[in-house]
């Protein structure tokens, strides 16, 4: 049964492929066949960290709540909804079109530039 959700892959350049397999070839000659470190769990972890130490706290101190910002900002920059879509790895617009429902301040300032 086909996924109704669209594949967003993108297929590497041969110079990509050929960098890529050289790091793993190179990493196992080290005794570590990854590639990378960094899992899923350890990313949450570093970003958290990180929002502490910067005195970040709530629910914007996550990597979901880094990310709503990262939307948040780029709609109140005036960052096209179909650009921001592509840099945030949206498949549809509605997805994207979610960060220019703003409330409270952001929703001001977009109304004050509206009048400059």
């Amino acid at each position: 049964m086909a996924s109704s959700v669209p594949c967003r892959c993108r297929r590497p350049s041969s110079d990509t492929l050929d960098l890529v397999h050289g790091l793993r070839e190179a990493r196992k000659k080290q005794g570590d066949p990854l590639l990378w470190e960094w899992s899923r769990t350890t990313a949450w972890r570093d970003v958290k960290g990180v929002m502490r130490v910067a005195g970040i706290e709530g629910p914007q101190a996550t990597p979901k709540g880094l990310r709503h910002g990262y939307g948040v900002a780029a709609i109140g920059a005036a960052v096209p909804l179909n650009m921001l879509s592509k840099w945030m790895g949206h498949a549809a617009i509605e997805t994207t079109a979610i960060y220019a429902n703003a409330l409270g301040e952001e929703q001001r300032s977009i109304a004050e530039r509206m009048w400059q």
